[in-house]
């Protein structure tokens, strides 16, 4: 297999989620060789993180030309995700775009057209909690059918950073990031865990979002994520995207037989005070069942009715060789986010230095179009109050 360092990484995009790439691709000796965005913050990353070539102005078709780059890493804003997703494949480059693939069906549809074409580099959606060393370990067990037949899947992904009506990130509005906000963009993928976990994707939804926040306040020029602003300088805005959702999903007959036709409820928040980044699931069947929160990552609990509950922890028996080669550090050594995005970019590396002869556990532009599709009839369920068909 080709040695990793032997590929080279090209970054669109500076704001939260962009360094976070960079930092996971140094952890694996990947060259991160190009950076593009702002001029000022282009400049500023590359000197943080000691990237040699700088495209500012957001000209990521002059990175795109760059010799030194293999794979593109898109962190840009939602509404620009397909332009840049199919300029990379057309420029033959294997490309990482972040998630959502875009803000309409029709328009992540043509990336997968791209995709299917015979000369398509490798192309990933960024839909890294599969990479959980729990969220594997769920699945492996789901698939060996050690939790009987799945009766029903529940869970939530609460977060409290935009809580206060004077929190403010481009998220917030409909125009960057799309009608569907914390369901489109935390939701998404404790949807996207369950579906992996299952070996099934979700056919059917029937939901209820609200803003609870109907005007808003934002800062007179755009800022970081999480960045703190004074409340003083902001104007008003009415705010056309929503704070919380609950989802009911009925998801299609898994291939390994394990898991029926599966119902499941999801509760997202991105005004729950006081959780930070909780995506929790608990997966029920007829043999036992599985609770996790992202909170605590390392540890999964394996319920029984007739026997004693256990605690699973990471790296110890039960939870360590169907997460072999997806966990780095012995067990009592806490690995959670970034090890996860880390895990992530090593299996689509892997994937593109061996020819694409390593398992496909990594999001696909297929996976990213189901999901945009799935956004949209959460949206169109809301409107109508009944079941709508993904």
């Amino acid at each position: 297999m080709k040695p990793l360092h032997h590929l080279r990484a090209g970054v669109i995009g500076t704001g939260f989620i962009g360094p976070v790439h960079i930092e996971a691709l140094k952890r694996l000796g990947v060259q991160v060789t190009a950076i593009c965005g702002s001029t000022k913050n282009a400049k500023a990353t590359a000197e943080l993180w000691g990237i040699p070539e700088v495209y500012g102005d957001y000209d990521y078709r002059a990175m795109l030309r760059s010799p030194n780059v293999d794979v593109v890493h898109i962190t840009s804003p939602n509404r620009v995700h397909v332009e840049q997703s199919i300029a990379a494949l057309r420029a033959g480059k294997h490309a990482i775009c972040e998630k959502p693939l875009s803000m309409a069906s029709a328009e992540a549809a043509k990336v997968v057209v791209e995709v299917k074409k015979k000369s398509s580099p490798v192309f990933a959606v960024n839909y890294m909690c599969r990479f959980f060393p729990a969220v594997l370990q769920a699945r492996a067990m789901v698939e060996r059918g050690e939790l009987g037949e799945i009766i029903h899947v529940q869970g939530h992904f609460f977060q409290d950073w935009l809580l206060h009506a004077t929190d403010y990130n481009w998220r917030l509005l409909a125009s960057e990031g799309g009608e569907l906000r914390a369901v489109g963009d935390i939701g998404t993928h404790w949807i996207d865990a369950v579906s992996f976990i299952l070996g099934a994707r979700a056919q059917s939804v029937f939901a209820h979002i609200e803003t609870f926040h109907k005007t808003r306040y934002r800062p007179k020029g755009e800022v970081q994520t999480f960045a703190k602003v004074d409340p003083k300088t902001m104007v008003p805005y009415k705010c056309d995207t929503e704070d919380f959702g609950s989802v009911l999903l009925k998801f299609a007959k898994a291939k390994h037989g394990y898991a029926n036709a599966v119902h499941a409820n999801a509760t997202i928040s991105q005004v729950a005070a006081g959780w930070k980044c909780s995506l929790a699931l608990g997966i029920y069947g007829t043999k036992g069942s599985l609770r996790w929160d992202l909170q605590q990552p390392n540890e999964m609990i394996l319920g029984r009715r007739d026997e004693p509950n256990k605690l699973l922890q990471r790296a110890t028996p039960g939870f360590d060789v169907d997460i072999a080669g997806f966990t780095d550090y012995p067990g009592g050594h806490p690995e959670g986010f970034a090890d996860a995005h880390k895990m992530h970019y090593r299996a689509v590396y892997e994937h593109i230095a061996s020819g694409r002869k390593t398992p496909l556990l990594f999001a696909t532009a297929e996976d990213g179009h189901h999901e945009v599709k799935l956004c949209e009839a959460i949206l169109q369920s809301s409107r109508s109050k009944e079941w709508v068909k993904v």
